[in-house]
């Protein structure tokens, strides 16, 4: 019990960390800004140690199942920090600054291409944008973009040097890792787990082309597109990149997990139950 409640106040103080990096690195921030950040950070803190420091889950997947949570959360917190380093652009010109902002727009520039999702993301801006908007934007993409896809490769390597998802246990608890899916419902839990998998990696792959489209079709029908602070745009960008690598990781395990199960009940020559654990 106090080996859980202690990993869930570091959890805590992580998304406290996440949260307010770029109120901390990005110049500007207004004191109402810093205050919402505040609010914002101690809800995601309480959140956190509630439902780590809890035997029974509520909504965090593959809670049991290293390292997959802790791939996302680096992902995440690597892309919010990258973003905010690369936002000091224009008020710190220090080497590690310029370096990584030199890094952002090539990586931008290379994978601007036509139909790519990076250029679905620059152009929502208006054609008269500043030039400047428009290469911090493409540095934003770019960086956010290829640091979701490493995410999903570290996560592959993962899958294949370590016996996921049983890292250090003997079983996996398919109610405590995956508490919104409900196995009591009709039908095979493995043809709905790979069914479920393939709706999550078709979504993964869409949404970076989907999420431009809709916030240009927004912009259109308020017949404006206003300018909005950097905290904003870094964590839009930061979303539209994280979300889909989000989803293809849940796709890939949700099958990962369907294979399993259909092997066990293979060995044991008969169907397990729905949401017991699956021993190796």
């Amino acid at each position: 019990m106090v080996r859980r409640l202690i990993g869930a106040i570091v959890r805590a103080g992580l998304m406290v960390m996440l949260i307010a990096t770029p109120s901390v690195l990005v110049p500007g921030v207004s004191a109402e800004g810093g205050q919402v950040v505040a609010i914002l950070a101690l809800a995601a803190a309480a959140l956190t140690t509630f439902e780590y420091a809890s035997t029974y889950p509520s909504i965090v997947e593959f809670r049991d199942a290293r390292p997959f949570n802790r791939i996302r959360f680096l992902s995440l917190f690597a892309s919010v920090l990258s973003l905010s380093i690369i936002a000091r652009s224009q008020v710190d010109p220090s080497i590690t600054v310029e370096f990584l902002t030199s890094i952002g727009i090539l990586i931008g520039q290379a994978i601007d291409f036509p139909y790519s999702p990076v250029h679905a993301v620059v152009s929502i801006l208006p054609a008269d944008a500043p030039f400047a908007d428009l290469v911090q934007l493409r540095a934003f993409a770019g960086m956010s973009y290829l640091i979701s896809l490493l995410s999903i490769a570290v996560f592959l390597i993962a899958l294949r040097l370590t016996n996921w998802p049983f890292y250090r246990q003997e079983s996996f608890n398919l109610w405590v890792n995956l508490p919104t899916f409900s196995p009591a419902r009709n039908g095979d839990i493995v043809r709905r787990l790979k069914r479920d998998a393939r709706w999550n990696i078709a979504l993964g792959f869409l949404l970076p082309f989907l999420t431009p489209m809709i916030v240009v079709e927004t912009a259109a029908l308020f017949d404006s597109f206003e300018v909005i602070e950097t905290q904003t745009i870094i964590w839009t960008v930061t979303a539209w990149a994280f979300l889909p690598a989000s989803l293809f990781m849940r796709g890939i395990a949700m099958q990962r997990v369907a294979v399993m199960i259909s092997d066990d009940r293979k060995r044991n020559g008969a169907p397990a139950r729905n949401g017991q654990p699956v021993t190796a």
